[in-house]
């Protein structure tokens, strides 16, 4: 039996939980040693939501069905937190005659009661996801209409995030103002998008820069010291990398809450 390994985290919180990406690995490595099976692959998506299915190795993973025989993770949240999504992966892998297997939860798709079962844990992972969102969603909401600190755990390109401070990446400033230096030159955002590419500068995840990451760039007003959140502006604590004027001169005045 050739299995492929899934391991998933959203957040740094669930890396301190004991659901880091290698933590996630070894359990399932030591599973795969147990039960006799060869580990086909590992598949790591750090930073990504169960969410979505968007996810680059998922997809990756689910593109090279024909390497392995069965699909392992740690737990049933770690695939999916979509009960729509989880649904439509599991009518593909029954498609393509494979297995599923999650280890903390013990269920088994090979039997019709460990099938309903699934479904129903699986609901019931989402109604949990998305309760946690409302109330995040609300109390964010609230944080930025009354002025907080910095919104969130991200890491916009160009700042890390550390001790509820964002401070800036210098390597990664200097590629912003580039990018804001040569749009106001006039050129296009799949222009500049190439240009990083053939220069080899990796975006934040290492991977390709795209148009759409251009646009969102130039269009962020963190990088005028501004947060945005749900259409919610507001001053922020970071140091700007570009001028207002740039930023302005791009995409008109800035209206502040």
């Amino acid at each position: 039996m050739r299995a492929a390994l899934y391991a998933r985290v959203s957040t740094d919180d669930q890396a301190r939980e004991g659901f880091s990406l290698d933590a996630q690995i070894k359990r399932m490595t030591a599973y795969c040693r147990v039960r006799g099976w060869e580990v086909a692959d590992i598949y790591r998506d750090e930073g990504y939501s169960g969410r979505s299915a968007d996810r680059p190795e998922y997809m990756r993973m689910m593109s090279e069905m024909g390497t392995w025989d069965i699909l392992l993770v740690l737990k049933m949240d770690r695939i999916h937190r979509n009960s729509v999504n989880f649904a439509l992966m599991m009518d593909r892998l029954r498609a393509e005659g494979k297995d599923f297997n999650s280890m903390q939860d013990k269920f088994d798709t090979t039997t019709a009661m460990g099938r309903f079962v699934m479904d129903i844990m699986q609901r019931i992972a989402q109604l949990e996801s998305e309760q946690i969102g409302e109330r995040v969603k609300l109390g964010m909401t609230f944080k930025a209409k009354s002025g907080g600190g910095h919104l969130g755990s991200g890491h916009p390109y160009g700042y890390e995030y550390s001790d509820g401070v964002m401070r800036v990446v210098e390597s990664e400033a200097s590629v912003v103002r580039d990018v804001y230096n040569m749009r106001l030159r006039g050129s296009t955002m799949s222009g500049i998008a190439e240009y990083l590419n053939k220069s080899g500068v990796p975006t934040k995840r290492g991977g390709a820069w795209r148009p759409q990451t251009i646009s969102n760039m130039l269009r962020n007003p963190v990088y005028v010291g501004y947060i945005d959140w749900n259409g919610i502006v507001r001053k922020g604590d970071q140091e700007p990398i570009v001028s207002m004027e740039k930023y302005e001169a791009l995409n008109g005045p800035l209206v502040v809450d």
